[in-house]
């Protein structure tokens, strides 16, 4: 007579590599933000600021996820709700640079502004990628995570554009819009985060 597999192991399994994961990723964000808060703050660059407060924003989310993957289904949409509201401080922080440096005629060097966008490329790449397997096992909490990453990939993307244009033009504008663009794709996150979580705080209510 033949057994069925325990599937309890396998959940077990599954859910170990998931906090792996997290865990990693957070270490590789909060990594990568202290370096490129610093050449942010050296050539005053609003789109590397933009990217280096949303590395540390990444990086608290992931630790966050990393304690609330133990919580009942509804403390996780709970905390799934609190970390959209987290996602948009990133985009808030942005806005209050952008519009410091407004009226600012200083131009970010172009060759550390790429070299740290393509950095931050590559991290955030490898993080999509360890994410992906799990976009969807921990709801929403693992669902902010990925989309976080992914969202990063594309927004470093146009960071190295705008290191590219600004050694064209020799202008602060592509910094400064594709700052404000960083902005408004994590605000799209956020909103898409909260559904998921209240969705899911909705369905988990007695």
């Amino acid at each position: 007579m033949s057994e069925e597999p325990d599937s309890s192991l396998g959940d077990v399994a599954s859910n170990l590599a998931l906090r792996t994961v997290v865990r990693n990723v957070a270490f590789l964000n909060l990594g990568y933000f202290g370096i490129e808060f610093a050449v942010a703050l050296a050539i005053g660059s609003v789109s590397l600021f933009a990217d280096s407060v949303d590395f540390l924003e990444d990086g608290a989310i992931n630790l966050l996820i990393l304690a609330g993957l133990g919580f009942t289904p509804l403390l996780r949409a709970r905390l799934g709700m609190l970390l959209a509201v987290i996602i948009l401080v990133p985009g808030l922080a942005t806005l209050w640079t952008a519009w410091q440096n407004f009226f600012d005629v200083h131009v970010p060097e172009a060759v550390p502004l790429s070299i740290t966008g393509l950095g931050a490329f590559a991290v955030n790449l490898a993080c999509e990628r360890m994410l992906a397997p799990f976009k969807t096992s921990g709801g929403s909490l693992t669902r902010a995570a990925f989309l976080s990453a992914r969202n990063d990939v594309l927004a470093n993307v146009a960071i190295v554009l705008a290191g590219l244009l600004t050694a064209a033009t020799a202008s602060r504008w592509p910094d400064l819009i594709v700052g404000l663009g960083i902005a408004a794709i994590n605000a799209g996150a956020a909103l898409e985060v909260y559904n998921s979580a209240r969705e899911e705080h909705l369905s988990a209510r007695p």
